[in-house]
């Protein structure tokens, strides 16, 4: 494999980026993953930068605006082997990508997403993003936000992620180890990252986060995690009522997990036993000049009597 070859950095000094690529980095190297078999994935933003700053053999994957979780389906399901993390902006998935993200949610395909959630677009200058609270008015804006804000902890487990978290983009330690757990989850996880803007959002600032936020786990009686069917709809109610919690206090941390759902590689597996074994990116596609793709175990199954 080649050397790296070093890359222009133009996040802004103290942006939060830099927390949330140190913290997916310590992550992977932590859990003695194989890093030939993890694909990054971005989208458009200061968030899409993410894969040109991994050093290992890392394969990295620079999509289309609001399309990144789009592309992570397709190489997850091209080969269940691999770990899918997408890296995107609130703009990024939660806007133009909402589509995606929620259809995500319904399948539970086993992969993470980090949600870079800064408030605003940071790229193109600060406009107001799909998390900016309705009243607010950062620095760039000329009147204050006349929209709702999307709750991110919410939509995800109204859509069926069965991994949600919350951090922090200036505490790597913690965020690693949301990444972690996120990363050994056996379903879809979302980790939505608060990410202070420096440049452009003057409300949400370092400082303004560090006396609002607290750790759900120092909690006593937080149990997030399902562990029989009949605990979902009361986790689920209080995951989300967690997630209303805004203002003088912030909690981060796990907010539900659920490894009792199927992911879908396993919903297709049911559906067709051979899947597995004839994944396409598995797969030699010619030999000289030959066609080698096996697709006769696949079209048996789907044989109607």
């Amino acid at each position: 494999m080649a050397a790296f070859k070093p890359q222009w950095n133009d996040w802004c000094p103290g942006c939060g980026n830099f927390g949330i690529l140190n913290a997916e980095q310590q992550a992977i190297i932590e859990l003695g993953v194989d890093t030939k078999n993890v694909v990054v994935v971005s989208g458009i933003g200061c968030s899409g930068k993410i894969p040109h700053f991994f050093r290992t053999p890392i394969s990295g994957v620079h999509t289309l605006h609001g399309r990144a979780i789009a592309f992570a389906t397709g190489i997850k399901l091209s080969n269940p082997d691999l770990v899918v993390i997408v890296n995107g902006g609130d703009g990024d998935l939660l806007g133009i990508g909402a589509g995606h993200f929620v259809a995500a949610g319904r399948r539970n395909i086993d992969m993470v997403v980090i949600l870079h959630n800064n408030g605003v677009y940071g790229l193109t200058k600060g406009q107001a993003a799909p998390t900016l609270k309705r009243g607010e008015k950062p620095k760039s804006l000329p009147r204050p936000n006349i929209n709702d804000a999307v709750n991110p902890i919410a939509l995800a487990i109204s859509s069926g992620y069965t991994f949600v978290a919350r951090g922090y983009a200036y505490d790597v330690k913690h965020l690693k180890e949301l990444i972690k757990s996120a990363i050994k989850h056996k379903g879809l996880a979302l980790i939505d990252v608060l990410q202070p803007c420096p440049t452009y959002n003057d409300i949400n600032t370092k400082e303004w986060y560090d006396k609002r936020i607290y750790k759900l786990e120092t909690l006593p009686d937080w149990d997030p995690v399902v562990k029989k069917p009949e605990e979902v709809n009361e986790k689920i109610k209080k995951a989300i009522d967690k997630s209303l919690e805004w203002g003088d206090r912030i909690p981060i941390g796990i907010f539900y997990q659920n490894e009792l759902v199927p992911s879908y590689e396993e919903r297709i597996k049911a559906n067709s036993p051979a899947y597995l074994d004839y994944t396409p990116a598995k797969q030699l596609i010619e030999k000289e000049g030959k066609l080698t793709t096996i697709i006769d175990p696949l079209l048996k199954e789907r044989e109607v009597d």
